[in-house]
């Protein structure tokens, strides 16, 4: 039972409603989002996300999406209450941003739209959409580059400006955007697909209010994050109590280290440990460290059951300030996505062996972002962006998913191969699974994937730069571990290269990307596998010869006439 600020009690069924009708608005903001975004990987991808937060900025209902994104919503938009004064919010308003060392923003790519939701004149919620614009100008082409040193090589920064000011477009600000971009068509139109997505989720809320009352539905709000809150409490004590401690290594040979403190009502995520910001862009804010620990709280303590600023109230994050975790303007942070994932494999290493439920070896742990463009001569350059799938870690109980985003991904998708054809000019000459040898376990890893693109026009490049490239997945309870990532160029004359980063490398007609993403780690011994599932991934294609003769101990008579 839940009661309004003038203490009249509120109906329980009616309190329900309010909160269902809240994931119904953010389903229809993504959906309008999804249904008029220019770039493929908004439309297709899916990556972006959409949230409503109470008037004061807490999350109140996260919509589907990348839940990374979704989850920096809430500081975006405390942000923005932070520079402007209350009369300065005016019913109409729109706010843009990408600054990340402003609030809730990741890298200059992600931009966050926020509307303030007034009823009566009255502020009583936010609508927030965040995605990824392909171009906001910057030293490279799509706007990130491993090669980056400091934030302004990143593209046009918009540190929380009125772009839309009572209703009206500020057109010198939009105009120097696009200006800054080299895709202004797709710049466009994610802008006003963003914008469609804000306003209508504003609508909805101002017709609740109106049906409902305005104190009632903020009544539902608060009931919201209370509902949450004690869910993840009870989950939370379920949890075994103590701390736990975690290690691994950069590709570079750098430690790293997490402790995490499970105790009474508070889990804490200690990372103040690790190496010092780089001078690249392999770093992340604090708010991008933390978002990647709600994600993973959220999976290991209430899996089930709403995500709102509530669920994270146990949640305590400590990072060091200029540390690969917390990095300080003007750091580059464009490849941040590599570091946060980092995070969160870090926390499960740390707690997997103690859990009674749910323990798992580590997975392929990369977005594996890869930026190709091309042009032909006296044509407009095509260019796109895509994270890749791979092989996730194994579990106590069953094998590793293959062929699944990181953990950095929710609702998103691959690309299909006849959009990337039609609409990126490319050629997707092979996508099948990653056929190396890896993630050997009573329960296997699940497999990554090969991936390889054709270079159509008569110039491109590529823009990559994939971690888990030295160091592989590891694995658990005897599992093997699993295979690292990496991309590879074949040149039309044969040549292989292989680039640690690959920062706007040209490319020529006829040249190949050729993209290999890691299998998983195993859990448990390979010999105590099942006989007849090493025999049905052998005939699957999911293992080799090799393998079930090798770390599997099957016999050559044990498998004569089997085949793919």
């Amino acid at each position: 039972m839940t009661q309004s600020q003038g203490l009249r009690t509120v109906d329980p069924v009616t309190v329900e409603v309010l909160q269902q009708s809240l994931v119904a608005i953010t389903d229809q903001m993504f959906a309008v989002t999804r249904r008029t975004a220019m770039s493929s990987v908004i439309y297709e991808v899916l990556d972006f996300g959409v949230a409503i937060t109470d008037g004061d900025g807490a999350l109140a209902s996260a919509g589907a999406g990348i839940p990374a994104f979704v989850g920096m919503l809430d500081p975006a938009v405390r942000a923005v209450l932070a520079k402007y004064a209350c009369d300065e919010i005016q019913e109409g308003d729109v706010f843009i941003s990408n600054d990340p060392y402003r609030g809730g923003v990741s890298h200059t790519n992600d931009v966050v739209v926020s509307m303030p939701v007034f009823h009566d004149g009255m502020l009583v919620a936010w609508t927030a959409n965040k995605g990824h614009w392909m171009d906001i100008g910057g030293s490279a082409p799509g706007s990130t580059s491993p090669d980056a040193t400091e934030l302004f090589q990143e593209g046009l920064l918009l540190p929380e400006v009125k772009i839309i000011a009572a209703g009206a477009l500020n057109k010198a600000l939009f105009a120097t955007m696009t200006a800054n971009s080299r895709l202004p068509d797709q710049l466009r139109g994610d802008f006003w697909a963003a914008i469609a997505s804000v306003r209508l989720g504003a609508e909805r809320i101002r017709q609740l209010c109106h049906r409902y009352g305005r104190e009632v539905f903020r009544a539902a709000v608060r009931d919201y994050l209370e509902t949450a809150e004690q869910q993840a409490l009870r989950g939370l004590a379920a949890m075994p109590q103590g701390q736990f401690e975690a290690h691994d290594r950069l590709d570079d040979g750098r430690p790293l280290h997490v402790r995490v403190t499970i105790e009474g009502q508070r889990f804490t995520v200690d990372l103040t440990g690790n190496p010092d910001q780089e001078p690249g862009p392999l770093n992340a804010t604090h708010d991008a460290t933390v978002v990647s620990a709600q994600a993973m709280f959220k999976s290991l303590v209430a899996p089930h059951g709403p995500a709102n600023a509530g669920t994270f109230r146990p949640l305590r994050v400590l990072t060091r300030e200029g540390s690969m975790f917390a990095a300080t303007r003007p750091a580059a942070t464009g490849l941040y996505y590599e570091n946060k994932l980092r995070a969160s494999d870090l926390i499960l290493k740390a707690v997997a062996g103690v859990l009674a439920q749910g323990r798992a070896a580590g997975h392929f742990c990369s977005v594996c972002a890869t930026l190709i463009g091309q042009a032909d001569p006296g044509q407009p350059g095509r260019s796109f962006i895509e994270p890749e799938v791979g092989g996730w870690g194994a579990r106590i109980d069953s094998d590793g998913k293959t062929a699944m985003f990181s953990t950095s991904h929710g609702d998103t998708f691959t690309c299909p191969v006849e959009v990337n054809e039609a609409r990126n000019g490319i050629e997707v000459e092979r996508l099948a699974l990653n056929d190396s040898a890896g993630g050997a376990g009573t329960f296997r890893g699940g497999r990554g994937i090969d991936l390889r693109y054709r270079i159509l026009a008569q110039t491109g490049w590529v823009t990559a730069a994939y971690t888990r490239s030295t160091v592989p997945p590891w694995g658990l309870a005897g599992g093997h571990e699993g295979t690292v990532n990496t991309l590879q160029i074949v040149r039309t004359t044969g040549q292989m290269e292989t680039p640690g980063r690959a920062a706007s490398l040209p490319l020529q007609r006829g040249d190949l990307v050729w993209i290999l993403t890691g299998q998983g780690g195993g859990y448990g011994d390979p010999r105590q596998r099942d006989r007849k599932a090493v025999i049905d991934d052998l005939k699957n294609g999911y293992i080799t010869r090799a393998e079930a003769l090798g770390p599997y101990g099957l016999r050559d008579r044990d498998i004569d006439g089997v085949t793919a």
